[in-house]
């Protein structure tokens, strides 16, 4: 098992604190460059079973914009992260998190596979509960 360094484990931290930055301030197009495209989603349709797709950058960008609207500003989000090192260059992220939606508190709960570049970090596979709605079931084989 990997054991990270505390730097590497601060460039997964400092890259999730441009990564909120970019979030609050609604700064789609930036928070695509941040991510390595086509971009794999695991995700499941409620009473139903797990589906998966990639994205192209627009459609990440679309998806996103209709998420996130103006941004997560105001909304309170508090998030707690915990990385799980495969190795040097792969990490998934694990994400508790709560924010104010309405006057009620929201808890979300989602996984990020972060991969090395050159350029540093970047998401490339998103896992979280609830997406798929209207997309078809997975299928094996």
């Amino acid at each position: 098992m990997y054991e990270p360094t505390n730097e590497e484990l601060k460039s997964v931290e400092e890259w999730f604190a441009e990564y909120d930055a970019l979030a609050e301030q609604g700064a789609i197009e930036k928070l695509a460059d941040l991510a390595v495209f086509p971009m794999n989603l695991a995700t499941d349709v409620p009473d139903g079973h797990a589906t998966v797709r990639q994205w192209t950058r627009a459609e990440y960008v679309e998806a996103m914009k209709e998420a996130m609207g103006g941004g997560t500003a105001g909304l309170d989000l508090r998030s707690k992260r915990t990385p799980h090192f495969v190795s040097r260059n792969l990490v998934v992220v694990e994400t508790e998190a709560t924010m104010t939606v309405e006057g009620g508190q929201e808890s979300m709960h989602y996984a990020d596979l972060l991969v090395r570049t050159e350029d540093g970090w970047a998401f490339q596979t998103m896992v979280q509960g609830g997406w798929g709605y209207g997309w078809p079931a997975a299928k094996r084989g």
